[in-house]
């Protein structure tokens, strides 16, 4: 060929774009092919992620956990290659890595796999007839311990307060001077009874009001919920359970649980002491209101000064001395249970103390005040779990009463501003319990479902994937 016709070629533009595209349609096609065989690899790849997840939970579900090391890792093994037989397009059915750590009550398993997805086009990426992919997940959870509770229910005065804005109602009706002769715990609907009411001119003592007119108390309330978790308990969802809450988690959970039952007011009343669930709820019916002799007098008749009858810090220290060291609560030789405390409490202290570091008022040593917390910490220190249901202190005053209780609001109402649920009281209280082991329940609210609420929320136990 002659340099004019060379030159003639060069110069030629005809048909340049299909030169184009054939040459570019080289790196198309690998990148295609790379595409389809990444996403088919990725689809994989989730499926094998989810069958490790499944295996990894189920290996820690609350029946497994009374299971073997063995016996778990047959059934996660089993989980993991009823979803792996199924995954088409792969180089073979990968047999998963399954290690189960046990730490005291905790045990934690992890699951992996290798595995290898089929190419569509092995000669384009990179000549490999196959695209690896690997996972794992890991699970942990803790088997629900022995345990030891000590319920702690609070049995001073104000207990005695209406169970709903009715009940409050009616007791301040019914204690009105055209039920009664005047005394000095008259038109009261709250924390007002005597038991020698002749001595301030009554004729009816208000809780024998009460009584006669089915008004339910608090108290009532607190009884109820305490039978619930100890004696009778009707939505237990395993069958031929007999006993209250209490009883039927102890056989869900097929763990040991131990009670014991004590009020406090002035001091710690023993009812019972740490014993089985089912013999401790024999000392319900125990449970009642503190009894006061006549205005500032609560128990004696002689040498009255005052009426106080709410130490909370000083039934703390009391339980305190009772209650061994917990262990893990496992059943392993020499491990003893956990040990909880269970506090039932309108949150507000009535003692007699040296000093008031918290309180507005103090008079004759006496102390109106929210809970100092420093036993709590002395107790959670040593490994004892708090939980406290707070019975909130309604605030006595129009528009929640029909009479502004004045004793109330001169002090108690400082400390239960600007609300019942957020003021001083519920944030001790709240700071006493253990971490997630606070709630609390209004007047007029459902008393026995917050208390089986509060123990199922300490008894149980809950798998959770960590990675």
């Amino acid at each position: 060929m002659s340099r004019t016709s060379l030159y003639r070629f060069a110069k030629d533009r005809k048909a340049n774009v299909a030169v184009i595209t054939a040459l570019t349609m080289i790196p198309i096609v690998f990148l295609l092919g790379m595409t389809l065989d990444f996403t088919q690899a990725l689809r994989k790849k989730q499926q094998l992620d989810a069958a490790a997840d499944a295996a990894a939970i189920a290996a820690v579900r609350p029946a497994m956990l009374m299971q073997t090391d063995a016996v778990a890792q047959d059934a996660a093994n089993a989980i993991f290659m009823s979803t792996a037989n199924k995954v088409v397009g792969l180089t073979a059915i990968p047999t998963p890595t399954i290690t189960i750590t046990d730490v005291g009550l905790q045990r934690t398993v992890n699951v992996s796999y290798n595995a290898a997805s089929l190419n569509n086009f092995p000669k384009v990426l990179m000549n490999t007839a196959s695209w690896p992919i690997s996972g794992s997940s890991t699970a942990q959870a803790a088997s629900a311990p022995n345990m030891n509770f000590y319920l702690l229910m609070d049995d001073s005065p104000s207990m005695g307060i209406g169970a709903t804005a009715t009940d409050i109602s009616n007791l301040i009706t019914y204690t009105a001077s055209k039920y009664q002769s005047a005394s000095s715990s008259q038109n009261c609907g709250f924390a007002c009874h005597e038991t020698n009411i002749a001595h301030d001119g009554g004729t009816k003592d208000n809780l024998s009001i009460a009584r006669s007119r089915n008004i339910t108390l608090r108290i009532d309330l607190v009884t109820s919920a305490v039978n619930q978790l100890l004696n009778t308990w009707s939505n237990c969802p395993q069958s031929g359970i007999s006993g209250g809450v209490m009883q039927c988690m102890s056989a869900l959970n097929n763990t040991t649980y131990k009670a014991a039952l004590y009020t406090f007011d002035l001091g710690l009343n023993t009812l019972a002491s740490l014993t089985t669930p089912t013999s401790a709820g024999t000392q319900v019916s125990n449970i009642a209101l503190m009894p006061v002799a006549y205005q500032n007098c609560v128990v004696a008749t002689s040498n009255c000064k005052t009426d106080n009858g709410t130490n909370i810090a000083g039934a703390l220290t009391s339980l305190n001395t009772i209650m061994p060291t917990p262990g893990l609560g496992s059943n392993a030789s020499g491990d003893t249970p956990q040990e909880v405390v269970f506090l039932v409490t309108d949150g507000v202290e009535d003692k007699i103390a040296s000093s008031c570091p918290n309180a507005s008022f103090a008079s004759n040593n006496r102390c109106q005040q929210p809970l100092d917390t420093t036993i709590c910490t002395t107790i959670k220190n040593r490994g004892i779990k708090i939980a406290i249901l707070y019975t909130e202190y309604l605030q006595l005053k129009t528009p929640n009463v029909p009479v502004t209780d004045s004793w109330y609001m001169s002090w108690i109402d400082p400390y239960d501003e600007p609300s019942s649920a957020t003021g001083a009281i519920a944030q001790k209280l709240q700071s006493c319990a253990s971490p997630g082991f606070f709630s609390d329940v209004q007047t007029g609210g459902n008393i026995t479902q917050a208390l089986t609420d509060l123990f199922l929320k300490v008894a149980s136990s809950t798998a959770s994937l960590t990675k």
